[in-house]
């Protein structure tokens, strides 16, 4: 049996709109109004006015009082288009740095995975570290600059998930997970070598739910 197709999926800012729901986590801390917390951020956060160290900080408070990773909004699309990949053979691999600063770490790895089926993202296997040129993946999809550069430089393919903080990354980009998932058939198709893949159409396919209908036995 030939090996599968693995796709690397980072989770916060890709699947999970992880801006959204910090920026409502500082409001509340520093008793200001979500709407002076810009979205279109840089990747350090300059904007919300966070100094040197700070981000570390609220982030460890966010992760382990607040729990803040089972409380993120999914970013619309990314569960029914990994469904989708994932009926059409390929490997979903969950790789995230979500072990990003000391203690907490319980907190975050169960979080993380209660997140992901509350909702309904499917996944084969599950990476949490930092060094992601150190995962085996055919095709990745990445938000963080350090993260895309270092993938590319040890020659790895990957789609960059647009975010206001990568916009001086180079294409292949997706704007939506519509887009990450007709990229992620061109390179199926292209690493079977034939025109045999054919996605599921939305709606026809189980659904999102089908975890939660196994489950409930219906």
């Amino acid at each position: 049996m030939s090996a599968p197709f693995v796709f690397g999926v980072d989770l916060d800012g890709v699947v999970a709109d992880y801006t959204t729901g910090f920026a409502e986590f500082i409001a509340a801390e520093r008793g200001v109004d979500p709407a002076s917390l810009p979205l279109e951020r840089s990747y350090n956060f300059h904007e919300w006015g966070l100094e040197p160290g700070e981000f570390e900080r609220y982030h460890g408070i966010a992760v382990s009082e607040y729990r803040l990773l089972a409380k993120l909004t999914a970013i619309e699309g990314a569960a029914e288009a990994l469904w989708r990949l994932s009926d059409a053979g390929v490997w979903i691999r969950v790789i995230t740095h979500r072990l990003y600063v000391n203690w907490g770490h319980a907190e975050a790895v169960a979080d993380t995975v209660q997140w992901l089926d509350a909702e309904q993202i499917p996944y084969r296997d599950i990476c949490f570290l930092g060094q992601k040129p150190e995962v085996e993946a055919d095709c990745y999809v990445d938000d963080a600059p350090h993260n895309i550069a270092a993938l590319r430089a040890s020659g790895n393919d990957v789609i960059v998930f647009d975010q206001p903080y990568n916009r001086d990354e180079a294409e292949p980009r997706a704007q939506n997970w519509a887009q990450v998932e007709q990229l992620v058939m061109e390179r199926l198709t292209a690493w079977r070598g034939d025109a045999g893949v054919q996605p599921q159409f939305p709606g026809i396919d189980a659904g999102t739910d089908r975890l939660t209908l196994r489950r409930s036995g219906n």
